[in-house]
């Protein structure tokens, strides 16, 4: 038996919500990068919390291809394909919950 419609709308604004939350802390993260004097506030501090254990992995597979590692490229593009890998997963969870 499947989930209740109200139950899949929940669990959909759920992940929509997420995904926000986190589009806007890694947007705001890459702002801050600007400013070096701000990264020793305690809103940089968990930004950063909250965005490194995704940005991390990222910048590590993206360091051994041809966008980072020895190209010698100074822009971090891990916001842009953790933004892109997120945005996935959370269709994937959205198209899983509405066919339950």
């Amino acid at each position: 038996m499947g989930m209740s419609i109200g139950v899949k709308i929940f669990l959909i604004y759920c992940v929509q919500i997420f995904n926000k939350i986190f589009v806007f802390l890694v947007f705001i993260r890459a702002l801050l990068s600007w400013f070096p004097i701000i990264r020793d506030g305690i809103i940089y501090s968990i930004i950063y919390n909250l965005t490194e254990p995704i940005l991390a992995p990222v910048r590590n597979i993206l360091s051994r291809s041809p966008l980072g590692g020895s190209s010698g490229m100074m822009i971090d593009f891990s916001p842009i394909f953790a933004i892109l890998l997120v945005e996935a997963i959370c269709r994937i969870l959205i198209l899983i919950i509405q066919s339950v």
